[in-house]
């Protein structure tokens, strides 16, 4: 069994309030973890100290970690320093990603110095390095890691992990084309997983607005799931405007626009949810 497992949900900004208390207000971060492997974290939002907290009560061990990051928006980055597995001398986390300018070690060694932040990546006490990854695939233990492009706001990178014969796509930010089209390297990225982690911002109404915000149509996300098959779609990358009641409205609408598809079932996600996954059923477990 492969856990998936919540830890920042929203989009653009933290906004924990009274009206996101059911599903968080945390920034971008997942994590894929299974028996007898080293985990796998889905970028580096404001949701990753949560994780550090749980692995640090949880295991004596030191921390040997895979972090994808899609891009370099703040909210999937700011988490890092906060990390604090990552504080411990012998610790290792390889960071994997891509910049527009430059590399990504000297994207992170941009916004981690002063007078932006007071440490840098090489203050803290583990291992951090640095891997630029576009358009490849690789190994990380049993998993198959698949880098994909993703068009939003600057260079982007979408995911897809197979691992004990699961697989998941991670595509947090998706900028939906004004003819609807969807990207074929986006396709291939989730060509029939059994669950989609997709970027889901925006109604009707606000894309109209802000079509060119780098976000999409809750309508859009149902229909890259329909198109490439997958089993199972996680509403995520909730707008900080987005209450908990409106969120349970997206959610029930774009359960309706699934019914006839190939979608199983939607969920939105939510800070602390667990999906556990394996080969021939799965659960979500609240956390």
């Amino acid at each position: 069994m492969v856990d998936v497992t919540f830890w920042g949900v929203r989009g653009s900004t933290p906004c924990s309030c009274d009206a996101n208390v059911r599903y968080g207000g945390n920034t971008a971060c997942v994590t894929v973890e299974t028996a007898d492997h080293d985990p796998i974290i889905l970028d580096l939002g404001t949701g990753l100290r949560f994780f550090g907290e749980r692995w640090e009560q949880r295991s004596d061990d030191l921390l040997d970690a895979l972090a994808l990051v899609t891009h370099l928006h703040w909210d999937h980055v700011q988490g890092l320093p906060f990390f604090t597995p990552i504080h411990r001398i012998g610790a290792r986390l390889r960071v994997c990603g891509r910049s527009e300018t430059g590399t990504l070690a000297e994207a992170f060694g941009e916004f981690m110095r002063p007078p932006f932040f007071p440490v840098g990546a090489d203050d803290l006490g583990g291992d951090i390095e640095f891997v630029d990854v576009d358009d490849v695939e690789f190994a990380w233990g049993r998993a198959r890691v698949v880098v994909g492009d993703v068009p939003h706001g600057g260079a982007t990178n979408g995911y897809r992990i197979d691992l004990d014969g699961v697989s998941i796509a991670y595509v947090s930010d998706h900028q939906e084309p004004a003819d609807g089209s969807i990207a074929p390297s986006v396709l291939e990225l989730c060509r029939d997983v059994d669950l989609l982690i997709h970027d889901a911002q925006y109604e009707p109404a606000e894309f109209a607005v802000k079509a060119d915000w780098g976000h999409c149509t809750v309508a859009y996300a149902v229909r890259v799931a329909a198109e490439a098959g997958a089993r199972r779609l996680a509403l995520f990358h909730h707008d900080p405007s987005h209450g908990d009641d409106r969120v349970d409205r997206i959610l029930r609408d774009a359960s309706e626009l699934a019914v006839g598809t190939c979608v199983e079932e939607v969920v939105a996600a939510s800070e602390g949810l667990t999906m556990v996954l394996s080969p021939a059923a799965s659960e979500a477990v609240a956390g």
